[in-house]
Formats: C-alpha cells, sequence, structure tokens
C-alpha cells in the first residue's frame, strides 16, 4: 500500500464531518477524540486480523500513523492559529510514518523562543489534552539552536530529526531545521556510520549477541527490526534516499535480497503488531505467554512431531538469522562505499592462494565464479579465516558469492576428499572454530554441508530449559568445549581444562559436541538417532574405526553422566562400578565429563552452579578411581568405610580430638552414613558432636562449603518423626533452597542430618537457625504452616503435570522415589508435609531441576524403616499428584 492509499483508508476510518459536529453541538472534545481514536484504531485491528498477509500489517503501521496525522492536525488547529511560528513535526519511526497499535508517538514542537514565551499555557494545554484522549506522546520542545546543539551532541537526536516529517506549522521553520541539523552540517557520513555501528554492538550485546533467546525481543534484538532500521538509516544519511528500493538501483541488494529484506521487516511487523494487539500496550518481547496464541493466529498447528508454537518460532529465528546477514553485508558495502578514500589501504592488500586475497582487512574472492570452478572454496573460506585472525571478515561481494553457490553443495561435494577433508581441518585448528562455524550457519553453509543441522535451524524446544534454539545451543555447547582447552580460560573450569589438556584427539570433542542434539525434534530417543547421524558422517569422512566409535558413543551417551550423578546414590560402590562399566576406559570418561559439563553450560549458563559441580566431579574422581583399580577389583563398602575413617581420623587428631571421643561417636551411625559423606564431613560432623552435651540438643551447625555460595548444615537431635518436615519448612522461611539432604539414625536413638542448601546468602545462617528451627526441634507438635508462594508467570506457560514412580533398593532396604512435577518455590516444604501425613521418613533427597521442571530423587522408607509396601505407595502418590497439581 503506497502512503496517498494508506492516507485515504486513513481518512475513511473518521467521519471528519460528523466529528465537527459533534465538536460544535456538544463540546466535550476528549470524550469525542477519545471515541475517534478508539474506533479508528479498531477498524484497523479488524482488517489487521482479517487479512493474513503483508498488506494488513502495511495497513495497520502506515494507517495508524496517517490516522494520528489527521487527529493532531485538527487538535492542533483548535490550540494556534495559522500564523504561529510553531511547527509540530512527527520525529523517530511516527516520523518515518510507521506507528505500530501501542507504539509511542514522536513529537517534536519546533519554535522560536518569542513563540515559546506567548503560547507557554497553550503547548502545556496541548499536551495536556493528547494524554487525555489516550495519546500516549513523547514530545521534545526546541528551538533551531535547541535541535542543533541536541543532535550534535546526541547521535540517537540527530538519527530522530533525519526521520523528521512535518504535520502542520510553517515549512520554513522546518526546513531551516532539517538544513542545519542535515549530513552535511553535522554527523558526516564516516561519524555518523561509526556511532550506528557502536550503538548496533552495544545493542547486540545487552542480548548476549544471539538473536536466539527463547523469549525474543522484536524490536530490539539482533535481526529483529532494529537491524533492519539501521540500514535505512545509514542509507538515508549518506545516500539521501527515502526509498530502500534505491540500494537495489545502486548495486547494494540483489532483487533476491531486496524481497528478503521486505519479507522479513513485514513478518516482523506483522509478529510485533500482533503483540501490541494482543496485550493492549507497547510489548515488544516475545514472551512465552503469547507465543502460542499468536502462533494459532499466524495459522500453526500442531503436527505429529512438532507442536505449532515451535514452527511458528522457528519461522521467527530464520527470518532474523536472514535479517541479520543481510545486515551484515549491507553495512560493510555501505563502509566500503563511505570510506573509499579516507580509508582505503592499498598496501594491505595481498594474494592469499590463486582463489582468493585480502582487501582493506576482507577475505575477497579473486575472481568472479571462483566457487563454480573450485566449489571446494566454499569452505576454504573459513579455514582462511581462522588461519588469518587478523582480517575483519569476509567481503560482502563474498557473501553474495557465498550465498548464491549454495546449490554447489550437493552429495558429489560432501563427498569430495578435499571437502571432507577441509572441514575436519576446520575442526582441528587451534583458534576460531566457534567463530567459523556461527560464521558458517549465519550464511547457510553449515546447514548446507550438513543437511542435518539444517533441520535445526532455528528450532526451539518450548520449555525453560533450553534458553536457545536447538543450533545456538549447539555452537554454545562447542564454544565451551573449545574453551576449556584456552589458557585465559582455565581459571572458569579449572578440572575441566586440566582433562582437557590429555586428550588425545580434541577435535573428537567438537564433532562430538556438534552432533549431540543432531536429532532433535524428530521424535524418538535423539541421542540414539543423533549416534546413527554422526556414525554416518565418521564414516563419510573417513575417520578411523576407534575415533568414530568414541563420537558415536559420546552422542549416545551424552545424557548418561549427568543422570546418573544428579539421580542415583554415588556412596554406593556398586552405582560406581556400574558407570564405570559404561565408560569402559579413562578415556572415555574424560571425553564424556567434558561434554557433559558443555552441554549443561550451553543450555542455560544459570544451570551451572557448584552443586552440579561437585556432582560430576564426585562422579568423574570415583570412577577414575574404579578404572585405576580395575574393574574386576571392585572396592566394597567395608574397605570404602575403613578409608574415608583413615582420612577423618587424621583430621581430627590434628585439631586435637581424643581417640575415645572419635570412637564414641563413630559407635553411633551405621556405614551408610559414612558411605554418604566425604571425610572432611565426617571429620566435622564428629568434632561438633564430640562437644556437645545431650541438654543441649538440638545441635545445629552450619559452615560455608569453600569456593562456593553454598551452606552446609549439620542438625543433631533425638530420632523423632517429622524432623525433615519441619526443616524443610524453616529453610524454605529462610530463603534456603535444599539442594541434598542425608538423614540418618543412630543406634541410641538419635538423627544426624545433614543438608545442602543454596539461596540467599547469610552470614548470620547458623544464628538465624537457631532462633527459628530450633524452638520448632523441641516442640514438634506445632503446627506447620507453608508460605503461601504462587506460581512465577514463566512457570504457568511451562506447568508440568506431576508424576511419581518407584524403584525397590533392595540392598539398603529403602524405596526410590522419583517425583516430577513444576519446579517452585517451597516444592520440598509441601512434599515433606505429605511424607509425615503418610508417616514415610526420608533417607537421602537429591534434588535436579530441568528448567521448569522437577525431578527430585527421595530415598525413602516407613516409620519402622521398611520400603514402602503397595498400598502406602498407592497412596502417597495420590497424596503428592492432588497436592502439587491443584498450586495456583
Amino acid at each position: 500500500m503506497n502512503s496517498n492509499s494508506a492516507y485515504a483508508s486513513a481518512l475513511a476510518l473518521i467521519d471528519t464531518d460528523a466529528l465537527d459536529e459533534r465538536l460544535a453541538a456538544e463540546g466535550n472534545p476528549v470524550a469525542l477524540y477519545k471515541q475517534a481514536l478508539a474506533s479508528g484504531a479498531e477498524a484497523l485491528a479488524a482488517r489487521f486480523e482479517e487479512v493474513e498477509d503483508g498488506r494488513a500489517v502495511v495497513e495497520l503501521v502506515r494507517g495508524r500513523a496517517h490516522l494520528i496525522d489527521s487527529l493532531l492536525r485538527r487538535i492542533w488547529g483548535t490550540y494556534f492559529p495559522d500564523e504561529v511560528q510553531i511547527a509540530l513535526v512527527a520525529v523517530g519511526g511516527y516520523g518515518r510514518g510507521e506507528l505500530h497499535p501501542a507504539s509511542d508517538i514522536d513529537l517534536l514542537i519546533l519554535l522560536t523562543d518569542s513563540a515559546r514565551e506567548q503560547n507557554q499555557d497553550a503547548l502545556e494545554r496541548f499536551l495536556t489534552f493528547l494524554w487525555d484522549i489516550g495519546l500516549e506522546v513523547g514530545q521534545s520542545v526546541r528551538t533551531l539552536e535547541e535541535c542543533v546543539s541536541e543532535a550534535d551532541a546526541d547521535i540517537t537526536v540527530a538519527t530522530n530529526l533525519l526521520e523528521a516529517r512535518l504535520l502542520t506549522g510553517p515549512i520554513d521553520l522546518f526546513t531551516a531545521m532539517r538544513e542545519a541539523t542535515g549530513p552535511d552540517r553535522l554527523w558526516t557520513g564516516d561519524r555518523f556510520f561509526r556511532g550506528k555501528q557502536q550503538e548496533q554492538a552495544e545493542r547486540y550485546r545487552r542480548f548476549g549477541d544471539t538473536a536466539y533467546h527463547l523469549e525474543p525481543h522484536v524490536k530490539e534484538g539482533p535481526g529483529a527490526l532494529r537491524d533492519v532500521q539501521v540500514v535505512f538509516w545509514v542509507a538515508k544519511h549518506h545516500f539521501g534516499t527515502d526509498d530502500v528500493s534505491a540500494l537495489v538501483e545502486c548495486g547494494f541488494l540483489t532483487d533476491q535480497e531486496f524481497n528478503t529484506l521486505m519479507l522479513g521487516q513485514a513478518f516482523l511487523w506483522r509478529v510485533r503488531g500482533a503483540l501490541h494487539l494482543l496485550t493492549g500496550r507497547r510489548e515488544d518481547r516475545l514472551l512465552f505467554d503469547y507465543q502460542r496464541e499468536l502462533a494459532q493466529q499466524f495459522g500453526y498447528t500442531d503436527t505429529a512431531k512438532r507442536q505449532g508454537v515451535e514452527l511458528f518460532m522457528q519461522h521467527y529465528y530464520r527470518t532474523v538469522m536472514e535479517l541479520e546477514r543481510i545486515n551484515e553485508m549491507l553495512l560493510q558495502f555501505f563502509h566500503d562505499a563511505i570510506f573509499a578514500d579516507s580509508e582505503s589501504d592499498h598496501g594491505a592488500n595481498r594474494q592469499l592462494n590463486k582463489r582468493f586475497h585480502v582487501t582493506n582487512g576482507y577475505l575477497a574472492a579473486s575472481f568472479d565464479g571462483v566457487f563454480k570452478r573450485y566449489p571446494f572454496a566454499l569452505l576454504e573460506v573459513f579455514l582462511l579465516m581462522q588461519q588469518h585472525p587478523e582480517l575483519n571478515g569476509v567481503h560482502a561481494e563474498t557473501i553474495r558469492a557465498i550465498r548464491s553457490s549454495l546449490y554447489l553443495i550437493d552429495d558429489d561435494f560432501r563427498c569430495d576428499i578435499r571437502c571432507t577433508s577441509l572441514f575436519q581441518e576446520i575442526m582441528r585448528q587451534p583458534a576460531g572454530i566457534t567463530h567459523e562455524l556461527r560464521r558458517m550457519n549465519r550464511y547457510g553453509v553449515l546447514a548446507a554441508y550438513l543437511p542435518v543441522f539444517g533441520q535445526i535451524v532455528g528450532l526451539m524446544q518450548h520449555d525453560l530449559f533450553h534458553i536457545y534454539t536447538v543450533d545456538e545451543h549447539t555452537l554454545m555447547v562447542v564454544r565451551n568445549l573449545r574453551r576449556f582447552s584456552v589458557p585465559e580460560y582455565a581459571g572458569e573450569f579449572p578440572s575441566c581444562s586440566h582433562i582437557s589438556q590429555r586428550l588425545p584427539k580434541p577435535e573428537l570433542l567438537y564433532m562430538a559436541g556438534l552432533f549431540h542434539d543432531i536429532a532433535k525434534g524428530r521424535g524418538g530417543n535423539h541421542a540414539e538417532l543423533g549416534a546413527l547421524e554422526v556414525k554416518a558422517f565418521c564414516t563419510q569422512h573417513r575417520l578411523n574405526d576407534y575415533d568414530g566409535n568414541l563420537i558415536s558413543w559420546l552422542v549416545a551417551s551424552h545424557l548418561v553422566m549427568s543422570s546418573t550423578a544428579q539421580k542415583q546414590d554415588l556412596s554406593d560402590p556398586d552405582v560406581i562400578h556400574r558407570f564405570a562399566e559404561l565408560v569402559g576406559d579413562q578415556t572415555h570418561l574424560d571425553y564424556l565429563y567434558l561434554l557433559t559439563v558443555g552441554d549443561i553450560c550451553g543450555t542455560d549458563p544459570k544451570l551451572w552452579n557448584a552443586w552440579k559441580d561437585t556432582l560430576l566431579s564426585d562422579l568423574h574422581t570415583k570412577t577414575s578411581r574404579a578404572l585405576a583399580r580395575g574393574l574386576t577389583n571392585r572396592v566394597n563398602a567395608e574397605q570404602h568405610v575403613k578409608e574415608l575413617q583413615i582420612a577423618a581420623r587424621a583430621l581430627l587428631e590434628s585439631a586435637g580430638i581424643s581417640a575415645s571421643d572419635i570412637d564414641s561417636v563413630w559407635s553411633e551411625p551405621d556405614s551408610d552414613y559414612f558411605l554418604s559423606h566425604t571425610a572432611e564431613q565426617i571429620a566435622w560432623h564428629t568434632q561438633v558432636i564430640s562437644k556437645v552435651s545431650i541438654d543441649q540438643l538440638p545441635l545445629i551447625v552450619s559452615r560455608r562449603i569453600d569456593a562456593t555460595d553454598d551452606s552446609e548444615i549439620f542438625v543433631f537431635d533425638y530420632d523423632r518423626d517429622g524432623l525433615f518436615a519441619i526443616s524443610a519448612i524453616v529453610l524454605d522461611y529462610l530463603n534456603q533452597n535444599i539442594l541434598q539432604a542425608r538423614l540418618f539414625s543412630t543406634r541410641s536413638g538419635y538423627s544426624m542430618g545433614s543438608y545442602r542448601v543454596s539461596g540467599e546468602i547469610r552470614n548470620d545462617l547458623e544464628k538465624e537457625l537457631n532462633l527459628t528451627l530450633k524452638p520448632r526441634l523441641l516442640d514438634p507438635d506445632s503446627p506447620l504452616e507453608l508460605q503461601s508462594r504462587a506460581l512465577s508467570r514463566t512457570l504457568k506457560q511451562f506447568s508440568t503435570p506431576t508424576s511419581v514412580s518407584y524403584q525397590l533398593d533392595e540392598k539398603n532396604h529403602r524405596t526410590i522415589l522419583e517425583l516430577v512435577t513444576t519446579e517452585r518455590r517451597a516444592l520440598l516444604a509441601m512434599v515433606s508435609k505429605i511424607f509425615l501425613a503418610r508417616y514415610v521418613r526420608l533417607q537421602k533427597l537429591s534434588v535436579v531441576t530441568v528448567g521448569t521442571k522437577a525431578e527430585d530423587v527421595f530415598f525413602v522408607t516407613d516409620f519402622a524403616d521398611q520400603p514402602l509396601d503397595q498400598p502406602a505407595q498407592d497412596s502417597l502418590r495420590e497424596a503428592l499428584i492432588k497436592t502439587l497439581d491443584k498450586q495456583p
């Protein structure tokens, strides 16, 4: 729709004659203008929702701007006579003639000093009236001199004025402002371009340099609408064009790229317009709350393997990827045009080989048709970028040539030994692997070379566990694995950095990372399917059997170590032995450990914490010892207890604790207590127990766990029912989250409970526990009141139906209960009350949180310390589901 037709459409939304008659007759302009504004907005919204294509959103965006134009001009005329030296000017997006349903209306009131003094009251009444009728106006009131001063100091002001459009008022005043703040007066072409580049870089950093978050920002995120606007601003400032199609005529864009740019903008306009209409406010974040409804509005439906919302979001992510690429390419073209004379350094131009050379710091193809003559050069580009880190990037013309040559990457290309060798060489380079894989993904080469990777590009998993799309997550994992081997990042994961140094072939780890989630979105077991895909890749790339089997095993097993560490009892030698049998040798264990850590951190950096670090490193250490002993030389529980006691006794004796006191304390618990703690923990518990008298119980002490924000709480008391329930509720009250709990009854009727907690850091935690927990333990029959906590916005969108499963732990005479439900504050406190009411005693607990889903594992018995029988299991399951699924 062109400007004239949009304007005519906007006027048709308002019966101006009827409005004038009612204004004259009723004398209530606020109500009448409100009604006119609302009816016009409703008509535009109705057209937008009826027509499912780009025309509707253009009509919505342009039509709303013209609707506001017509109303503002009429209102202005009631406050200011024609001869007044004040101009009403639309700036910013409104100046471009673009207004989304809830966008701010940016106005400049341009005036002379004398006009300001004479019309101050009228200006205030005009602006107040706009607010009264419901227009959200962002206004500045400036003289010509103030416009010049502000624009010179602030590129944002200069950009707003670049898009200024006169609504009403003296045109000579407006023209003088445009001339005084124009490109030839204030921001020169190079200064403006650098300013916009810096703005964009800072904006990208705010969003973590990725457009692929699960709740993307439609306006400001990388590849979003602001990227399109940056292109328009630079083109308008430097080339003086208001029509982006002129970039085609100038050779900056091809027809196909222009269509991609316009279609991408129209799609994002549709999304943003729908967001504004759905929320009734200026909401530019594509939050989970709205994604499903927008997917339905846009016609996406669920399939057997994919949800409609995932298909909708994949369209979004692929759109912003294209826009980000076009933005990169155009800004480079603009850079070359703007700095053609001032920065051209012909001395820096050099030939790298017969296919590529360097021009002005960019890698460029040496002649037209280079990729057609040498198809393998489509991969060579990225290897050369790794080998020459001094380069600024790939030249825009070469990017375009790559994009237009993707059809050359076919089955013959993928089997060509030159291509397979180049890809492996890219994965073996000492630097630049992640950076170039990202570039390959952005240019479409990675998806073309690995069609299975193409299936996960822009693929989201509609949950809160994975905060990135699958392709972005995959590249984040590869980045993490690479950083383990980079000395400057050794402080982030010291154990991982140390282990990575002994890997025989680090590139095998990177390939496993590249393929570990390759089969997501297909249904079925993605680890098993991915193992088949990577096996075919290894065969195609002529890897030897050992290397291919190792990579395939890593992909198939990439979830096992995390699951074992978090859901099984690592104090049980049998658990360690079974895991050692699974990995088989130290090399497989090291590779799997690094892949597991890199995967967790690449899923969501916030998921990694000291607790997961402890669990995984504990499993790695214990498995390493089992492998060193040999799988036929299994350590038994009695032997392990002796080793722990020897180490703990040495610590206690050095602290001055007598052997008789040590023996007295250790005569109480059974071997399971010793197996469940480290020598340092045993020594600490023993020391504090040896110094307390019976009349001082309950004993409650705490300590900060070294190099973490977690704390360990130890409670020694008479053995009684409800200890865990009381402790869990009080710890929740103190904003402490239980990560692990272990409770043991002693032979003389005492209870030893240790809790690992995270949460609000309190230097006075032990004091607070003695003020709050101790009185409750002394009066266990007092009512247990939970704090009322509603589910958060995001948790409501991703609630998990509660499920309960049981296993019998015959060796330890207990029941293993796995609870899967929606993660929330006070969850363990709620569960503990249910346990108490059903006569269930907790022995051990391990907390596993997967995004919004809790997968907690409880080792429980009845009050007679026996496994739960079937009726007890059924009753407990019913109570847990009923209570947890009804939470608000």
